[in-house]
């Protein structure tokens, strides 16, 4: 419920504080005191796109405030909660519009952008006139306002369920589809590719090897000499290691003669010679690793450059193709495996649509029930509204398939007894349309669910009985709520519990607008004026207090 409403700088109000209460909240006035104010205020500070030029002329910035009520269970409290903001009992709203053009808003004293303030407005205020384009003369939520008036809840949640799955499992299959197909555009590069990497068959690290032993064996004639010399050099014969042993021999016969002399230089010819004869065993193993078939460096030769070719083919490392041959594999056996994958796949969507077949056609059987309902129930409230002679129906269509059905849902009117029917904002004359608008958000409001409802001028072109019998399904309709009606019929207008009237005036050569909350006296004079004109006459206070006592 919209508690209270301060308004600072905006056009021709400089400071207004209001307080509303429950119930039907009547704001009168003559024409251009500024009602129209109070609704542009009150968009601004929701959020709502409007007028740009707020700013009171002269002033700084304007500012508007408007402060809710939120019961427990009340919507506005998910749209805090999803936005990170304090949930409180009470919600401030405040929103500032520099002379500049700069706005900037605070939701409980956090700043909000206009997409939170306007989440918010949805579930606080519903605006309802003859040029309502926001809400019941859309076509595109009619829909929308069936479902909520039919109840129909857990059939959208399953209709929805089954359209995500239908679109999962289709998804699937068209990517499955496409795969296929990109797998068959290149099947035969596909085979020919693992053909040729099967008949190569090339490992892990066989290029570095391939590699080390071509070097090898491109050196092995050069170094080969070199060390058949170092191995003469060393070894037997004219070698080291038989000069090496004649030398031991020759000390070790006459080591007894020379004492203890002859010890040291003995054992280390003996360490010498082990040595010597590692490295003979080490230079005779060099010479047999460099003995190979002449043919073998052109063996070693075709195979390095076989994989380096295949490397190059396919644009990846030769340490990579075996990795690269896999993969080549695993789409091979997608491609063989993909028309069985994608006959289950179809088979998914056909359960899939098959599913959400049921349930749309569950939802479409719910909607007629409803329709039914609905045109029922409006029929029942426009005999009073004094158009017991118009026909409503609520149409329904086949649409495309959606996450909400195949349905599409268009409210139309008939004013007359076999005139055509129509969309309801093209067949309508102003004040048709203001009752039927009226008529409709009545059959269509179950609870208020916190909502402020605002009329604007919606009683316009109706008088007497007809004004009489708008003024009493707003109160119906405000009865447990919150409904503010801006309005220019005096039988509206006395039928509210609470009245605001708007004034005009000019003070020092500048105009400004303020609202007055009146009490019985001054409600009488309101409504008579309403009644009689500028000059307010006996007779018009006489029938403004019968009205107001009716």
């Amino acid at each position: 419920m919209l508690r209270g409403l301060d308004i600072r700088d905006l056009l021709i109000i400089d400071r207004l504080e209001l307080e509303f209460q429950p119930g039907l909240n009547v704001l009168t006035g003559e024409t251009g005191a500024g009602k129209s104010i109070l609704l542009d205020s009150l968009g601004f500070v929701l959020g709502w796109r409007g007028r740009a030029d707020l700013v009171r002329a002269g002033a700084e910035q304007g500012e508007v405030t408007a402060i809710f009520d939120l019961p427990d269970g009340h919507p506005a409290r998910a749209v805090l909660d999803d936005a990170g903001m304090p949930v409180e009992d009470e919600l401030v709203l405040r929103r500032v519009n520099r002379a500049d053009g700069r706005k900037t808003a605070w939701v409980n004293d956090r700043r909000a952008s206009g997409e939170v303030l306007r989440a918010l407005s949805d579930t606080l205020v519903e605006l309802h006139g003859q040029q309502d384009d926001r809400g019941l003369l859309n076509p595109r939520v009619h829909r929308q306002l069936l479902d909520e008036f039919g109840g129909h809840g857990a059939q959208l949640d399953a209709t929805r369920t089954a359209w995500r799955d239908l679109s999962r499992a289709q998804r699937a299959l068209d990517r499955a589809r496409a795969d296929l197909e990109a797998a068959q555009a290149e099947e035969e590069f596909l085979r020919h590719a693992v053909g040729e990497l099967d008949t190569l068959a090339p490992m892990s690290g066989e290029d570095a090897e391939l590699d080390s032993r071509r070097r090898l064996m491109q050196a092995a004639e050069r170094i080969g000499e070199d060390i058949t010399k170092a191995h003469q050099a060393l070894g037997a014969g004219e070698g080291a290691e038989a000069r090496m042993g004649d030398a031991l021999r020759w000390l070790e016969g006459v080591a007894d003669q020379a004492g203890e002399t002859l010890d040291a230089p003995i054992s280390a010819l003996g360490r010498a010679l082990s040595e010597l004869g590692d490295a003979v065993q080490g230079v005779e193993a060099a010479m047999e690793s460099l003995t190979f078939n002449p043919h073998e460096l052109e063996t070693v030769e075709e195979r390095l450059f076989a994989i380096r070719a295949m490397a190059r083919k396919h644009k990846v490392a030769p340490d990579d193709l075996g990795a690269f041959a896999e993969d080549l594999r695993a789409r091979l056996v997608a491609l063989d495996a993909g028309v069985g994958a994608i006959a289950g796949l179809e088979q998914d969507v056909a359960d899939a649509q098959a599913r959400y077949d049921t349930t749309a056609t569950k939802l479409t059987r719910a909607r007629t029930a409803a329709a039914k309902d609905l045109d029922k129930a409006m029929s029942g409230e426009l005999a009073p509204l004094k158009m017991e002679r118009a026909v409503f129906t609520t149409a329904l269509s086949v649409a495309d398939g959606g996450p909400e059905g195949r349905d599409q849902v268009t409210f139309t009117v008939a004013t007359n007894p076999g005139a055509p029917s129509g969309p309801l904002n093209k067949i309508a004359s102003g004040g048709e349309l203001s009752r039927f608008l009226l008529a409709l958000k009545v059959c269509l409001t179950r609870e208020a669910d916190g909502l402020t409802m605002i009329f604007d001028e919606i009683d316009r072109g109706v008088g007497g009985a007809t004004a009489d019998a708008v003024g009493r399904r707003l109160s119906a309709l405000s009865d447990g709520g919150q409904v503010l009606v801006v309005t220019h019929s005096p039988q509206v207008a006395a039928l509210g519990d609470h009245h605001w009237q708007v004034q005009k005036s000019v003070m020092d050569g500048m105009t400004r607008s303020t609202v007055l909350a009146l009490d019985d006296a001054a409600r009488v004079d309101e409504v008579a004026r309403m009644i009689s004109g500028d000059t307010i006459t006996e007779a018009g206070r006489a029938a403004a207090k019968e009205l107001l006592g009716g």
